[in-house]
């Protein structure tokens, strides 16, 4: 497994830790949206310290470059991020994760086939279509009783 793999697999571990202790926030503030704005202004915070300490200026040639629609990534943000705070002490976390996830692949896939937002294009194959199903099919079975 490439370092990359291993990167990609501790990163949903963070989200997966991260969305049940802003959900956990959310119900003790009685509020996923301030569990969501802490979230979001925090982190805020760090990745500004972390560029400043870095030293990365945006330079305006590359901002003229960036697409329009780019700039309103942060609704799906809110909305994903603000979601799994809400959800999550409604379904659990290993139940919520499942479902975020395969929504997560399915689009990934189409997104991946078409290049969209300059993505690499990784056309859909037969061996990825029956692992899209065997993933819902392992989402059905995680979420079995529920």
């Amino acid at each position: 497994m490439s370092g990359f793999a291993l990167l990609a697999i501790f990163s949903g571990a963070c989200i997966a830790i991260q969305a049940a202790m802003n959900a956990e926030l959310g119900v003790a503030l009685n509020s996923s949206l301030k569990a969501t704005c802490y979230a979001f202004l925090t982190s805020s915070l760090l990745v500004g310290l972390l560029l400043l300490g870095l030293n990365q200026p945006l330079p305006n040639d590359v901002i003229s470059k960036v697409p329009w629609y780019s700039w309103f990534s942060f609704v799906f943000s809110v909305v994903g991020v603000g979601s799994l705070y809400y959800l999550i002490p409604k379904m659990g976390v290993a139940n919520l994760m499942s479902y975020a996830l395969t929504g997560q692949v399915i689009l990934a896939m189409i997104i991946s086939h078409y290049g969209l937002f300059s993505s690499p294009i990784k056309m859909v194959n037969i061996s990825k279509l029956i692992g899209a199903m065997f993933m819902i099919f392992g989402i059905m079975l995680i979420n079995r009783g529920e």
